[in-house]
């Protein structure tokens, strides 16, 4: 599999987790394979109610408290995907939402260097 599939593959799993697990799938997701890391971008995942949440400070506090918890209860499936499609352990998981553009970050690291696995 090229570099270009396998971040394909890897944006439709982390997709799957957004629609199953939190609820509702972003309008764009890309995934960047780097070295040992898989970084992904999702843009325009907030619900109608998320961002009329996020308009005060109380709401940007209230809604990142939610996605945190939500997001580390559900990094066990989330890695269970990940290893689905690529035969690596998971180091570490982190995740953070920007409340002013719309923007999810998420940023794993592996145990292997993913570019010298690809074809």
């Amino acid at each position: 599999m090229t570099k270009g599939q396998l971040e394909a593959r890897l944006s439709e799993a982390i997709s799957k987790y957004e629609i199953e697990y939190m609820g509702r799938g972003p309008k764009v997701i890309k995934s960047y394979i780097i070295g040992d890391m898989i970084i992904v971008r999702l843009l325009g995942f907030l619900s109608p109610s998320e961002q009329k949440l996020t308009e005060n400070p109380q709401g940007v506090e209230l809604f990142k408290k939610v996605r945190t918890s939500l997001f580390e209860s559900g990094r066990a499936y989330l890695e269970t995907l990940i290893r689905e499609i690529v035969d690596v352990a998971i180091v570490s998981t982190h995740s953070d939402v920007s409340t002013k553009t719309g923007e999810k970050v998420i940023i794993i690291t592996v145990d292997k260097n993913l570019e010298d696995l690809i074809l």
